[in-house]
């Protein structure tokens, strides 16, 4: 059986998906898979100009525009969409891929504000993780085995819970320490969910070609690249805390 923490990417939306003329295959899943990459690095310079300022005193700073917080509404909105509607994703994955551009523009332009260089930082440790995991992967030196899937989906299932408790307390005026916090436990927190974040590729890298095996539909290559995606975005937020609290130190 297959199995995937990453919520885009589960055993039913394939099994849903039973016969089709044209074919799901690596191949095409990999080309989707440039193409929103492509769109999310546009998009996210676009953002990126528009969030960044100077001021009269000659220094460079960062405004917030006011779409960030409806384009993290409209991204969310469509990521639930599509686990419903998989056939949608030819047409939602591209609108999803720019939405997230959008915030992750603004986001990295604050980021790379307050501390210079992290963004390249953080797209080079993103790049080489991947590479890396797909390799070891590719070579079989790394193996999603039942218990590993398990381990997984259990780690990722107990970060959304602590994620999700951070951002309902945030409407009490509270907040969790550890997850902000930039001493040695803010540090290992963040380093911790990076590892997390990163073995999701495993998990999709599996999932994916255990897709193409199944000879699902043609659409399904829109929708794995989508959920690649979603993994991707989730590592490069993570490294880009973990690199901010080793810079406060």
């Amino acid at each position: 059986m297959l199995r995937t923490s990453n919520p885009a990417l589960s055993d039913k939306r394939f099994q849903v998906a039973a016969i089709s003329e044209e074919k799901m295959t690596l191949e095409g899943t990999v080309n989707k898979s440039f193409v929103l990459i492509g769109l999310v690095v546009l998009i996210a310079f676009f953002s990126w100009s528009q969030a960044v300022s100077v001021g009269d005193d000659g220094f460079s700073k960062v405004a917030i525009p006011n779409w960030y917080l409806p384009s993290i509404l409209v991204a969310f909105l469509v990521a639930l969409t599509l686990m419903f509607k998989q056939s949608w994703a030819p047409f939602l994955a591209p609108v999803y891929a720019v939405f997230e551009g959008l915030v992750l523009g603004a986001l990295s332009a604050w980021f790379e504000l307050q501390y210079p260089g992290i963004v390249f930082q953080a797209v080079l440790c993103t790049c080489g993780t991947f590479t890396a995991l797909l390799l070891a992967y590719k070579s079989r030196l790394i193996k999603a085995t039942e218990n590993f899937k398990l381990g997984v989906v259990a780690a990722t299932c107990g970060i959304a819970l602590v994620y999700l408790a951070e951002f309902v307390l945030s409407f009490f005026g509270h907040r969790i320490p550890l997850i902000h916090e930039t001493g040695i436990r803010g540090i290992l927190f963040s380093a911790v969910v990076t590892v997390i974040a990163a073995l999701n590729l495993v998990l999709d890298f599996d999932f994916i070609e255990k897709g193409a095996e199944r000879g699902s539909p043609k659409y399904m290559e829109w929708y794995s690249a989508f959920g690649l995606l979603v993994t991707l975005v989730w590592l490069y937020v993570e490294f880009l805390r973990l690199l901010s609290k080793t810079r406060k130190r």
